[in-house]
């Protein structure tokens, strides 16, 4: 299982809090890459609801990862 920044912001419009197989479900509905879709499948399942996409991949950046005064534009 890999991610990279593109593979993840197909999940950035998901229903949050969701659990694997909605997100799985999400994944196939929104026509993402058949690799988001294997990431999916391959974690672990639990049956526990992630809160947002930093839980399935910690260093997906967040806003404060830029480095850019948006009051500026």
């Amino acid at each position: 299982m890999y991610w990279t920044l593109e593979l993840a912001s197909w999940l950035e419009d998901a229903p949050w809090p969701a659990t694997k197989d909605e997100l799985i479900d999400f994944a196939m509905r929104s026509g993402s890459p058949m690799e988001v879709i294997e990431n999916l499948q391959e974690m672990e399942d639990e049956g526990e609801s992630y809160e947002t996409i930093e839980e399935i991949w910690p260093d997906y950046p967040t806003k404060d990862d830029f480095f850019f005064n948006e009051d500026e534009f």
